[in-house]
């Protein structure tokens, strides 16, 4: 066992903690707003955590598929928050109020 093989489930490890924190958050919080980000944040932080790990472990950018899952990486960073502002914008503009404690 090499140091790669260490780092790469090291982040495999964190990429599944931050999709686990993700999850619990669309069940705890209260709106789509909130919801949308606990699953904006922490589920990109996972997916983008969990693929460099894969990609550590193929050998990093010195194989085709570890340059593929970096590229991967690297979407994935960029689309979903992108993503979740969209449909929360769009959310928005369609009059959904956000959640507020009633007193």
């Amino acid at each position: 066992m090499n140091l790669a093989y260490w780092i790469g489930n090291a982040l495999l490890a964190g990429g599944v903690a931050f999709t686990l924190i993700g999850s619990l958050g669309l069940l705890r919080l209260p709106d789509f707003y909130t919801r949308a980000h606990a699953a904006g944040k922490p589920d990109t932080m996972g997916v983008v955590l969990s693929v460099l790990g894969l990609a550590v472990l193929e050998g990093g950018v010195l194989t085709v598929t570890g340059l593929k899952l970096l590229l991967t990486a690297a979407f994935v960073a960029v689309a979903n928050p992108v993503s979740v502002h969209v449909l929360s914008r769009a959310a928005m503009r369609t009059g959904l109020r956000p959640w507020s404690r009633r007193a």
